[in-house]
């Protein structure tokens, strides 16, 4: 009983102890869209929260008559957000963890666990982000800032084009984009509008219509090796199509997550969904759909391997995470606390079990995240 008794005491400390370490880790689950949480009517895998997608509205000439004219229907859609990934982050820990626990030093194991976790999270948000997300600016292989802020401003030139709404954006850095930007007259200057900000703390924050940050979590995306120069889109293609047939000899993969342009001087870009033909692709699924016709013969691009540093609105990514059981059972059996983080607001559950003299100590959390306003981002290529 009294051992029991000891560990639940600093079950909550540890707890807390974790949740320090995640505020130095998340990006996405700051700016993605989490206002669907409260739906989640059970927290078990699979279970799905629908977000709501309205229809577009068509207007019409008004004709006064004794007849009204019929009302047009429209059919609101939804999409799915499904609790997908249920993941741990297990650890024992001996007598002498739990001691340190109780002295309010923080034991190393416990730490390593949640930042694993923590981790683990924002890769996941990235991953379903790289699956939707078309617009492109910047150069591939070049980390963007050295001298100006041109690759923001095509940045935010495509997102107002695609229609992203002007806020709440945010820019979000891989650190060397970062130390670039840093390095910025316009960033540093007061007079540009920038205050004492940047010279006391080192962080951009909100400049030019966005909040800046810097995540060691950016991912580069290693794109296809096809070649462009003999590939070529087959035959008329109307405005929407989202499968597009390919013909031409040159050899190479396009992969799910490239950027894709069909014409040298097309000013659209597409996210490849998936090919077919291995090494020389005969057709090319893609999202959105194609905004201008083609006409066939248009020579087929890909960019190449590229860091995804991002423009990106809150509505561009729904997550969602369920909050797990908090109870604590009889003595000897699992013990759980569950705590929300108030700055990532993370549910993590820690689970303690008693083993052969030595306490099993395991992380869980339960989340789904989807890409619902693709139009939302465009990547600033690195």
């Amino acid at each position: 009983m009294a051992g029991a008794l000891v560990t639940t005491n600093i079950l909550g400390t540890v707890v807390a102890m974790g949740l320090a370490t995640l505020r130095e880790r998340v990006a996405l689950v700051l700016i993605a869209n989490r206002n669907y949480e409260s739906l989640i009517t059970a927290a078990k895998k699979f279970a799905t929260v629908n977000v709501a997608v309205p229809a577009a509205v068509a207007t019409r000439d008004v004709t006064p008559d004794v007849v009204p004219p019929a009302v047009t229907a429209v059919t609101p859609t939804s999409v799915a957000v499904t609790l997908d990934k249920w993941r741990e982050a297990p650890f024992a820990m001996d007598d002498k963890g739990l001691s340190q626990a109780d002295n309010g030093i923080v034991p190393m194991q416990a730490s390593e666990a949640a930042k694993a976790l923590a981790n683990y999270i924002e890769d996941d948000l990235w991953a379903r982000l790289s699956l939707g997300i078309y617009g492109f600016a910047g150069t591939s292989g070049t980390t963007p800032f050295a001298t100006d802020l041109s690759a923001y401003l095509d940045a935010r030139k495509i997102g107002n084009n695609q229609l992203m709404d002007l806020d709440p954006r945010f820019v979000v850095l891989n650190t060397d984009a970062e130390a670039n930007a840093l390095g910025l007259r316009a960033f540093q200057d007061a007079s540009f509008g920038g205050g004492d900000g940047v010279i006391m703390n080192g962080q951009i924050g909100r400049k030019l219509g966005a909040t800046w940050l810097m995540s060691q979590r950016v991912p580069n995306h290693t794109s296809g090796t096809l070649a462009g120069s003999g590939t070529t889109v087959t035959g008329v293609n109307a405005i929407g199509a989202t499968v597009i047939a390919l013909s031409g000899g040159a050899s190479g993969t396009i992969l799910a997550g490239d950027i894709i342009k069909f014409g040298a001087t097309s000013p659209y870009t597409y996210n490849v969904v998936s090919s077919v033909g291995g090494a020389t692709p005969s057709s090319v699924t893609i999202t959105p759909g194609l905004f201008a016709a083609t006409a066939g013969a248009e020579v087929v691009s890909i960019k190449s391997t590229f860091a995804q540093n991002l423009l990106i609105h809150r509505d561009a990514l729904t997550f969602a995470m369920a909050p797990l059981m908090d109870t604590v059972q009889v003595p000897g059996a699992t013990l759980q606390a569950v705590a929300i983080d108030e700055v990532s607001g993370l549910a993590l559950r820690l689970e303690v079990s008693r083993q052969h003299r030595q306490v099993q100590w395991a992380y869980d959390a339960l989340w789904g995240g989807k890409v619902i306003r693709a139009n939302a981002a465009v990547y600033i290529a690195g």
